[in-house]
This record gives C-alpha cells, structure tokens and sequence, in this order.
C-alpha cells in the first residue's frame, strides 16, 4: 500500500517508474535527490514521510524472516515440506504450525477437504455432480498451495519441463484456474501423507489416500 502510495503522488507529479518492487528504490531515489526539479520542496517532506514508513515496514519483515528461516532450519518436518514442487519456506511453516500433528485426519481428502479445496457434491436429474471448491477451512493456508501451484506451472511452462501426464491432461480438459485448484488439491494430500508418515517427497509422489 505504501509503494502504491508512492507511486500514486508521483505519478501526480509526472514522475512514472517502471512496475515492481524493486522498481521503487528509483522512484526514491528521484524523491530524495534535493537537486531534482521535479519534486518540490513540500511534496518532497510529504512523500520523505512515506518513506521513512516503508523502509521500517521493510526492516520489520525482514526481522520476521529471519526468525521464520531459524524456525523452519530448527524443524525437520517444515524442511521436507519445502522439497514439495511449489512449497517454499513460508508454506512450509504455515503448514506445520496450522496443521500440527497430521494424524488427526484420517486421508489426504480428508485434510484437503478441511483447507476447502475439495468440490461441494450436488445432485441433478439424479446424477451426483461436482460443484466449485467449498473454500471452507483456513483460506491463508488454501491461497498459499493455490498460488504455489500457480508459480509452479509458470516455471515448468518457462523451463519447457516436462509435464505429468496428470497435468497435461487436466490442461487439455479444464481451465487453468481448475488446474491450479486440482494442484494444490494435489499437494495437500502429499503434505498429508508426509506429515503422518514421516516421509520425503518424491518425484513419484507418495500414495494419496
């Protein structure tokens, strides 16, 4: 919100920098440059405020990360989670410290079903039918995986990987947004299995219940 703050006043100012994150030390640079024009005198303290704020909001997550890698180094279970295809770090731990002993959920289905990634069930012109996902359960954890998914997709698609034959035929079947859903769906049920079992991932995943 800062950032956007930021470039917002300067794009007031005519003052336009390239998108991304990192992209903003420039557009600081210009602000805090005394010499530049474009800023002027009052803006220039108005937006040095904003500044001061992001930077120590900056300080404040980098503080956060560093105690997040002591505690995911310190846990042996958060470790294997992070060798799961689209788990990183922060996954990993919010998966352990949400999840915490794993066997309390009899399936993989079962816990993906707690996270809410498992399709509401509905009958029509006697048919059972599958529904969207129930989006019940804990939506920081859910949002995680899917986005997980989402990042590892893009760097098969961008490594040219070769795909599972699971993958490519929901692909050739069902929109991407589906996929990513059926993935994550996918990677709960691993965790699962890894959590309870004390497994480690492999590229033949472990069995699913």
């Amino acid at each position: 919100m800062l950032i956007n703050a930021l470039r917002g006043h300067c794009g007031e100012l005519g003052i336009v920098a390239a998108q991304g994150a990192p992209k903003i030390a420039d557009l600081i640079e210009v602000i805090e440059d005394p010499e530049d024009q474009r800023v002027p005198t009052l803006a220039r303290e108005a937006l040095g405020s904003l500044i001061d704020q992001l930077r120590m909001a900056q300080a404040q997550i980098l503080g956060l990360e560093k105690k997040l890698m002591v505690w995911h180094r310190a846990n042996e279970a958060s470790r294997r989670l992070e060798t799961i295809p689209g788990v990183g770090v922060i996954t990993a731990t919010a998966l352990v410290a949400t999840i915490g002993d794993a066997s309390q959920f009899q399936s993989g289905r079962q816990l993906a079903a707690w996270l809410g990634l498992v399709p509401r069930q509905y009958s029509s012109g006697g048919k059972e039918r599958l529904g969207r996902i129930s989006k019940r359960g804990d939506g920081y954890i859910r949002r995680l995986l899917v986005h997980g998914a989402r990042a590892d997709l893009r760097w098969s698609r961008h490594r040219k990987q070769q795909r599972s034959l699971w993958q490519q035929s929901l692909l050739a079947r069902r929109p991407t947004n589906v996929v990513l859903v059926a993935m994550a769906n996918k990677t709960a049920r691993v965790v699962w299995a890894m959590l309870s079992r004390g497994e480690t991932f492999r590229t033949e995943a472990p069995v699913i219940s």
